[in-house]
């Protein structure tokens, strides 16, 4: 028989019946606290769960004894350090399940493609496809870079609210990889309001210069994840650009059909 759920503030549907209870909400506070970028006071763990404060008392504690959370001097609790084995192993079991997917786009894009996640408050990528090309983008997998002014970075923050991307981008900062780099945060906004009404994202020079990437958020994954092509802005040009992005906003609808179904 299917659990009934729990609706929380933050729309995520909960199973609240059964013996697996307290793990399911323990899950969620885990959830809230990398939504939040890592650490949030207990009030207000009770404001975005619905849950009662007693509860979110008893189930931290038991998640800090067991290591999966640790208290700051500032009585903030973050996810701990029991969490980062656990997030290794699964990224690189992720890699290697998207891997053969990449290489599909490869085949059809001709350019290097890449899939990336949201970590705290940076891209990390998780797998990549190399092109053919002897003059490709050498962005290896494991490597983590600042989310304003990457394609991937963008597509990664569109899936968020503005109030959840300037906290961010207070605690980043916005420096200047090239001086295509935006650094405003409010005009980063009116891109992020573009990325979400046409599904894609660029990057033209802001990481890189001379380096185009074309990405699309992956809507539905488990995690916040985007996927994306990247090479010369020679090879990458404005007029492939509205060429290459139907492609991957395919590929990317496939992809996380697969991933939901991984994860039932």
């Amino acid at each position: 028989m299917e659990q009934p759920e729990l609706e929380t503030p933050g729309g995520t549907a909960w199973p609240v019946a059964g013996g697996v209870q307290s793990v399911n909400r323990a899950l969620q506070l885990l959830e809230h606290l990398a939504d939040a970028g890592g650490a949030m006071r207990l009030t207000e763990l009770e404001a975005v769960s619905g849950l009662p404060l007693p509860t979110i008392h008893r189930l931290i504690r038991s998640l800090k004894d067991n290591g999966y959370v640790r208290q700051e001097p500032s009585r903030r609790y973050a996810l701990g350090p029991r969490l980062i084995r656990l997030g290794e192993i699964a990224g690189r079991a992720l890699g290697a399940w998207v891997t053969p997917r990449l290489a599909d786009l490869v085949a059809e894009i001709g350019e290097t493609a890449n899939m990336a996640v949201l970590e705290g408050d940076e891209v990390a990528y998780v797998a990549q496809a190399p092109s053919a090309h002897s003059m490709r983008m050498f962005t290896e997998v494991g490597r983590r870079i600042p989310l304003h002014c990457s394609g991937v970075g963008k597509a990664l923050l569109s899936q968020l609210p503005d109030s959840a991307v300037l906290e961010l981008l207070q605690r980043t900062g916005m420096p200047a990889k090239t001086p295509r780099t935006l650094t405003d945060p409010y005009s980063l906004l009116v891109e992020l309001a573009e990325i979400r009404g046409q599904g894609w994202a660029v990057d033209d020079g802001e990481q890189e210069a001379g380096v185009r990437c074309v990405a699309v958020p992956v809507h539905g994954a488990p995690t916040r994840a985007a996927i994306s092509v990247s090479g010369p802005s020679g090879r990458i040009t404005a007029n492939r650009v509205v060429e290459i992005a139907p492609i991957l906003q395919r590929a990317a609808i496939r992809l996380s059909a697969d991933l939901q179904g991984q994860t039932r």
